[in-house]
C-alpha cells in the first residue's frame, strides 16, 4: 500500500525546490563523464533489445530525459512534481513529460524498451519498494532493461538506512539487497557500477547503478 502522506510530502517538497533543483543539476551530466558512460551503456542495451520507448521515471527538470533523446532513444519523462514537469516542458518543448506516480504508472503492460530510475526511488519507504519494482517489471517489454541508481548503505548488514536528504526524507540501500528484490520482481542483474565518494561530495556515500533485464 502506498503511503500517501509520504508521497504528498515528497511531491510538495520538490514542487517548492523545483527551480533551485533545476539550476543546480542543469549541467550535472556535462561534469560527470562516468554518468554519461553509464547512460550510454543503458542506451546501447535498450537498442540491442529491440529499442521501444524509454520512460525516465522521476525525471525532475528533464535534463536526463533530453540526454537520452540525444542518444537516439524515444524517451519521455514522468515525475510526481507538477512544478518539475512544467520546468521540463518549458526547457525541452519537443519532448513529452507527464505528471504521474511510479506506484501506478499510466503505461500499458509490456510496451517499454527501457526504464530509467536514477535516484527516483530513494524517497520510497522501504516496505513499498517491491511494489514499485513490480510496476517497473509490468511496463517493460520482454528483454527490456531497467537502470536504477541509488546511494549505498554503509555495509551489507544494513539492507536500508534513512538519511536527511536536502529535499525530503530518503533511504539508502544495500546493493545486494536491492538486487535480490529486483530478482524477486522478475528482473535479472546484467551489470552494476559503484562510484566511491569523492572528497568534494557533500555526503560520503557510494553511488550505485544496477542494470537489470526482464526475461
Amino acid at each position: 500500500m502506498v503511503d500517501h502522506d509520504a508521497l504528498s510530502t515528497t511531491r510538495d517538497a520538490y514542487d517548492a525546490a523545483a527551480a533551485t533543483y533545476a539550476q543546480l543539476f542543469r549541467d550535472s551530466l556535462r561534469d560527470s563523464p562516468l554518468d554519461r558512460a553509464i547512460l550510454g551503456v543503458f542506451a546501447e542495451a535498450v537498442r540491442a533489445g529491440g529499442e521501444g520507448r524509454v520512460a525516465d521515471l522521476g525525471c525532475g527538470p528533464g535534463h536526463v530525459t533530453a540526454h537520452l533523446d540525444e542518444l537516439g532513444l524515444a524517451a519521455f519523462g514522468v515525475d510526481t512534481s507538477t512544478e518539475m514537469v512544467e520546468l521540463a516542458r518549458h526547457a525541452y518543448p519537443g519532448l513529452r513529460f507527464d505528471v504521474g506516480s511510479m506506484a501506478s504508472l499510466d503505461i500499458a503492460d509490456g510496451v517499454l524498451g527501457g526504464v530509467l530510475a536514477r535516484w527516483s526511488v530513494i524517497h520510497t519507504p522501504p516496505p513499498e519498494l517491491p511494489d514499485i519494482l513490480r510496476e517497473f517489471h509490468r511496463v517493460l517489454a520482454p528483454g527490456g532493461h531497467l537502470l536504477i541508481g541509488f546511494s549505498a548503505t554503509d555495509g551489507p548488514s544494513w539492507p536500508t538506512q534513512s538519511f536527511d536528504h536536502a529535499v525530503a526524507l530518503a533511504y539508502r540501500w544495500s546493493p545486494d539487497h536491492l538486487a535480490a528484490l529486483l530478482r524477486s520482481s522478475g528482473l535479472t542483474e546484467v551489470a552494476r557500477t559503484v562510484r566511491a565518494p569523492q572528497p568534494t561530495d557533500l555526503r560520503q556515500f557510494q553511488e550505485v547503478h544496477l542494470l537489470v533485464r526482464k526475461a
